[in-house]
């Protein structure tokens, strides 16, 4: 292929790629990047949860590598997945985020620390055995629970 062609091909693809993370939507953005992080959390504290329930053999070095990236994701800046108006009232179906988040804002903090100090609890203790890990795997479902109990909109 002629490097013109090639080049041309090249700035076509780059042209596609970059409108397909272009903004049409930026709140839809943010709507898809907080679930992505949400889904995220999800699959490193399900296995968590599941060993600590029994429901699947310990095993110290994964439950070490979870917690660990759980605590990491709490040094992600995740601001700009919470603009203001995008909640359940403004794109319901594609969220579940009651506008109570930002009118009661800074309330929602306080499950946001909830969860920091749950997730290094765990964190510290996750591969020192399933009794350890037991000990702490409460208070990081409670403090995912708590939110999800206040600022999302209840499922039928």
């Amino acid at each position: 292929m002629k490097t013109a062609s090639k080049l041309g091909l090249m700035i076509i693809g780059l042209t596609l790629a970059t409108s397909g993370f272009a903004a049409k939507d930026p709140l839809k953005n943010a709507i898809k990047a907080r679930q992505g992080e949400m889904q995220l959390r999800a699959f490193n504290a399900g296995p968590l949860f599941a060993m600590a329930k029994g429901q699947m053999d310990y095993d110290a070095d994964m439950a070490s590598k979870l917690a660990g990236n759980l605590k990491l994701m709490l040094d992600l800046d995740t601001s700009r997945h919470w603009p203001k108006g995008s909640d359940v009232d403004n794109y319901m179906g594609e969220t579940t985020a009651l506008p109570k988040i930002w009118t009661t804002y800074p309330e929602i903090g306080k499950y946001g620390k909830k969860y920091a100090a749950a997730v290094n609890e765990v964190a510290a203790v996750a591969g020192n055995g399933a009794d350890a890990l037991k000990s702490k795997i409460g208070a990081l479902g409670d403090s995912c629970k708590g939110c999800h109990d206040e600022f999302r909109e209840k499922k039928n």
